[in-house]
């Protein structure tokens, strides 16, 4: 907060050096945005974030990042695998050898969720054990990835656990999650094949919509945005109206990379769905290799934030913490995890551009102006234009250091302040702190502080001319930087 009001401070002091004679440099990258000329800008990827599995609910290092992460970055649900995981001891027998239930380990996880103000994105799986047909499992976890030994005895199990969540939290609250079947049935998560993956869905869904036909329920949460014609086709024939069709995609799997892949391929699952069905890509990030941590992930995410925008409904990050154990939890503070936050709670170059992106306006102007590798998208508030610069690349592919000149026209009003925030080499950026520390593996408290203070913005001040209802700015963005310039007005 400091750093903070100093900036300003010093960005008022100087307001009249700023606001200078400035054009744009020739060789610079040029860009214009019109503020007369707006369309909606939904916060759609706000919608959901994704986790683990569910146990990591249930600690108080996972709370504190989901905490952060709600409040810094507006997500208004969590979607996690193994609700029915053995490890919340959701199915046991009693004396007699019957089935019961048990959701006290659920309730914990889900209070805390709901008292947030979120709401659980709920993935049904996996297989109990004691329901299961087989024994074979995925992770450190052991999720059980075997189809029901008797589908009677699922059936239950979801009726039962609709009713307890419905009873405790309320129709009006349940009718605003989401029910996903399964997780990824043609990447390893399903032991046998589409056709009875087809016969959960069937089941599951009609158990469901049974009790409550008001609650959304969908899938089929493939990989590689797989089997939509295929669970389309099934749907209808069985007289199965989903609400929604999900699906996950990753820059990565489709080779060799390109940098507009992820647009390509909600078109064509658009397309597929049509214009009226919901369309959930329940996962995605900046890929698998290798560059979580760093200021690519953070690059990526705002080239592809505007560039795939009105395609999906949600479009949900894997994931908001470290706090993971898909492969068991890993104690290196940076070790290219799934997370916007290390364990430590240390924000990335991902978790900032997630909080940026948030700051942004309901209202997006139109902008000209193209480059291979540069881009800006420009959004309005009530009193602030925000703009928003990045200059990204797929790795190995050409990318430099870039003059980018940004010319606002129609501003609605009298700029009154005006500042600069980075992501780069130099910001945003404790992964560099962290290597010129040595690396630690376990941090001591002072150097946890010293990390995070590295991961916080820099208010800087922005030089710029302006004519009338117009205003000119140039600045150098770093490969795979981010730049966001904020402009107040009244």
């Amino acid at each position: 907060m400091l750093k903070l009001i100093l900036s300003i401070f010093v960005g008022t002091l100087f307001l009249l050096q700023i606001v200078s004679s400035q054009q744009c440099e020739t060789g610079s990258v040029e860009f214009t945005a019109d503020l007369s000329n707006l369309s909606d800008w939904d916060h759609y990827w706000e919608r959901t974030v994704g986790s683990g599995h569910a146990v990591l609910a249930l600690r108080d290092d996972w709370r504190r990042a989901l905490k952060l992460s709600h409040e810094k970055l507006g997500f208004q649900s969590v979607r996690f695998h193994g609700i029915f995981d053995d490890d919340l001891s959701v199915v046991q027998l009693d004396s007699n050898g019957s089935i019961i239930y048990s959701w006290y380990d659920v309730d914990q996880a889900y209070d805390y969720i709901v008292e947030l103000g979120m709401a659980p994105y709920v993935e049904l799986s996996f297989m109990p054990e004691l329901l299961a047909s087989g024994n074979s499992t995925i992770f450190h976890y052991k999720g059980n990835i075997t189809p029901p030994k008797n589908y009677t005895q699922w059936g239950n199990l979801i009726q039962a656990f609709i009713n307890h969540v419905v009873d405790r939290y309320g129709i009006d609250i349940v009718s605003q999650w989401q029910f996903e079947i399964w997780n990824e049935p043609n990447c390893g998560f399903w032991s046998s094949d589409q056709a009875n993956y087809f016969i959960l869905l069937n089941e599951t869904f009609k158990s469901i919509k049974a009790l409550y036909p008001q609650l959304s329920v969908g899938g089929p949460a493939t990989c590689q945005s797989a089997w939509i014609p295929e669970t389309l086709a099934y749907a209808s024939a069985n007289g199965i109206q989903l609400d929604f069709v999900s699906t996950h995609e990753y820059p990565t799997d489709i080779q060799p990379l390109q940098r507009n892949i992820m647009k390509q391929v909600l078109t064509k699952s658009r397309q597929q769905v049509g214009p009226n069905m919901k369309l959930y890509y329940s996962e995605y990030n900046d890929g698998l290799f290798f560059r979580h941590d760093t200021t690519y992930a953070s690059a990526f995410i705002m080239f592809n934030i505007p560039d795939v925008y009105g395609i999906a409904d949600i479009f949900s990050w894997w994931c908001f913490s470290d706090v993971f154990e898909e492969q068991g939890q890993q104690s290196v503070p940076f070790n290219q995890g799934f997370g916007l936050l290390t364990i430590y709670d240390i924000p990335k170059p991902s978790f900032k551009a997630f909080e940026l992106l948030h700051e942004t306006g309901k209202i997006r102007a139109n902008v000209t102006g193209e480059h291979p590798t540069a881009g800006v998208f420009t959004t309005l508030s009530d009193d602030e234009i925000m703009v928003i610069i990045y200059n990204h690349n797929i790795p190995d592919a050409p990318i430099a250091n870039e003059t980018v000149c940004v010319t606002l026209v129609n501003i609605p009003g009298t700029i009154t302040d005006s500042y600069l925030r980075r992501i780069d080499h130099d910001n945003c950026n404790p992964i560099a702190t962290w290597t010129a520390m040595g690396s630690p593996e376990y941090p001591s408290k002072s150097q946890i502080d010293e990390l995070k203070s590295a991961a916080e913005f820099v208010y800087q001040p922005i030089e710029y001319s302006q004519n009338g209802d117009s205003l000119t700015f140039s600045l150098d963005v770093m490969p795979q930087g981010v730049a966001a310039v904020t402009f107040k007005f009244q």
